[in-house]
């Protein structure tokens, strides 16, 4: 399998821990980081601890003559350290197989989530984001409008959800915050989109009200995020790494950005990027994206 600069790379999340995943054009499937299942399936996050593992269980797997070995293959995948190195792969069939050496509840949970995740709305829309970035439409998108905002959240849950790209009719409240009452909801997103967009501030503003507002009864968030990084690119050539921004850190400060917006306007700074028209960040920016609304 040849690897090229425009090729897919995925990072799936399994309990705040990263599966690395490649896709492969030419047999039309995934290929996931050995290491990474094998640092999910101890529990271990320690990058040396998990590759001597897997060299141990490597040779005991040869030595059994277990087709597992002979089914690897090895992928350029970004290392922690930033740096681009060869890894065992393994699809998902030998993933599964992989899994099942482990003998322990971790791994239980892991393969459902492994057998089922793709198949839910959030992995459905998650595929239809990913090819948002080779689409027309992406380019076609009314930036910072309501319209730009429609658009996208019909493109991402289109098929998945009746309501895609339709403003809500129904009150809707989170954790006790209520949104937008509906009554108010058309004049209150007329506002926001006369908001105006010439610095990140501005632009940080402008994203926290459409927060405030939530105009579709789900998918919200990755719909504004994407909402958000158009208009950073159009207005200041920049966008956000989402990938620097941890999910707690970003759940609080969108919280408290209803009275106090400092602290998300600090982690979507200290995170921005001239890298607008870079693949590799814009499907990183959707992985994380769609991270932010797993449930623990």
């Amino acid at each position: 399998m040849n690897t090229h600069a425009n090729a897919k790379v995925s990072i799936r999340f399994f309990r705040d821990r990263e599966v690395r995943a490649y896709w492969d054009e030419e047999n039309a499937k995934w290929w996931f980081s050995v290491l990474d299942i094998v640092g999910v399936l101890n529990d271990e996050s320690d990058y040396g601890k998990n590759r001597n593992y897997w060299k141990y269980l490597k040779t005991k797997l040869k030595k059994e003559k277990n087709e597992l070995v002979s089914a690897t293959n090895q992928l350029k995948l970004t290392a922690p350290d930033g740096k681009k190195r060869l890894t065992d792969a393994l699809d998902s069939s030998c993933v599964i197989a992989l899994a099942k050496q482990f003998p322990n509840s971790k791994a239980m949970a892991f393969l459902d989530w492994f057998t089922y995740s793709d198949n839910t709305i959030d992995g459905r829309s998650k595929k239809k984001a990913y090819t948002l970035f080779e689409s027309d439409l992406i380019d076609e998108i009314a930036v910072g409008t309501i319209k730009g905002l429609q658009q996208i959240h019909a493109y991402l849950f289109g098929g998945l959800y009746d309501f895609a790209g339709k403003i809500r009719s129904k009150n809707i409240s989170k954790g006790g915050f209520q949104f937008a009452m509906v009554q108010y909801l058309d004049s209150t997103l007329l506002g926001i989109e006369k908001m105006a967009e010439t610095s990140f501030d501005e632009i940080a503003d402008k994203y926290v009200e459409m927060n405030v507002a939530h105009p579709f009864m789900e998918g919200n968030g990755r719909t504004t995020r994407i909402w958000l990084d158009l208009i950073l690119k159009k207005r200041l050539k920049l966008c956000v790494d989402w990938s620097k921004i941890n999910k707690n850190e970003y759940l609080t400060a969108m919280q408290t950005s209803v009275s106090d917006s400092t602290e998300i306007k600090r982690l979507l700074q200290n995170a921005l990027t001239d890298k607008i028209n870079d693949r590799d960040m814009f499907m990183k920016g959707i992985d994380y994206s769609y991270y932010y609304e797993e449930n623990e």
